[in-house]
């Protein structure tokens, strides 16, 4: 939204944002700022104990380009879970703005790729990414094709029969690396619908995409 205030226009590739200097500034005033303590303040008015915090701090994301055409768009290269793992120990809930710190300047992270990599450096159980759709949909059109649970061997043949296209690309590969470095299963979820992460916590069933190994 102040990207379009500002008269710029998003520009997307491969599923993730494009991000010049002009952009990687709205980005690290908005995600880092705006977004993160509005997110906070929820949390604490609803009774938890949030603190915010952004891949900056402490060194917890650090990252290089992930590829020129993407702009400044980085590659995590190392997680310092401590910032985290400390607020966790003093009973705080950690939001995580996902800008990382690079060599010369900061970079964009996609946020789900962020959550991969946070989940593995935290040696979580779960990874649960809230979108807006059901699940991984065989048919984008109609959401009663979800594919409630998927392998990790099957995911090649869906993204050559262009099942897994899309925003849905990043997801898929950053449930997958971190299934594959340790997190038992990650699930992809309707952030649309009321409590479904208690519905999937709680539930046998789930109601999202679950990724095992």
């Amino acid at each position: 939204a102040m990207l379009k205030k500002i008269g710029k226009e998003s520009r997307f590739v491969d599923g993730l944002r494009y991000t010049d200097g002009e952009t990687m500034a709205v980005v690290q005033q908005i995600l880092c700022g705006q977004v993160n303590k509005n997110l906070v303040s929820t949390l604490n008015r609803l009774g938890g104990r949030a603190i915010g915090l952004c891949g900056l701090d402490g060194g917890l994301f650090q990252a290089e380009a992930l590829d020129d055409k993407y702009g400044l768009v980085g590659k995590i290269v190392r997680v310092d879970a401590a910032p985290v793992v400390d607020a966790l120990n003093c009973g705080y809930i950690p939001v995580v703005a996902t800008v990382a710190q690079g060599e010369e300047s900061s970079y964009n992270i996609n946020a789900d790729t962020a959550a991969a990599k946070l989940a593995t450096a935290l040696g979580a159980e779960k990874l649960i990414l809230l979108t807006d759709v059901r699940g991984l949909l065989r048919d984008p059109k109609d959401e009663s094709t979800l594919i409630p649970e998927l392998q990790l061997s099957s995911v090649p043949a869906l993204e050559r029969e262009g099942v897994i296209s899309g925003g849905m690309i990043p997801k898929i590969e950053c449930c997958v690396e971190s299934v594959r470095s340790g997190v038992k299963s990650a699930v992809i979820l309707d952030g649309r619908v009321a409590h479904s992460i208690l519905i999937e916590l709680l539930s046998d069933a789930g109601i999202g995409t679950m990724l095992t190994n």
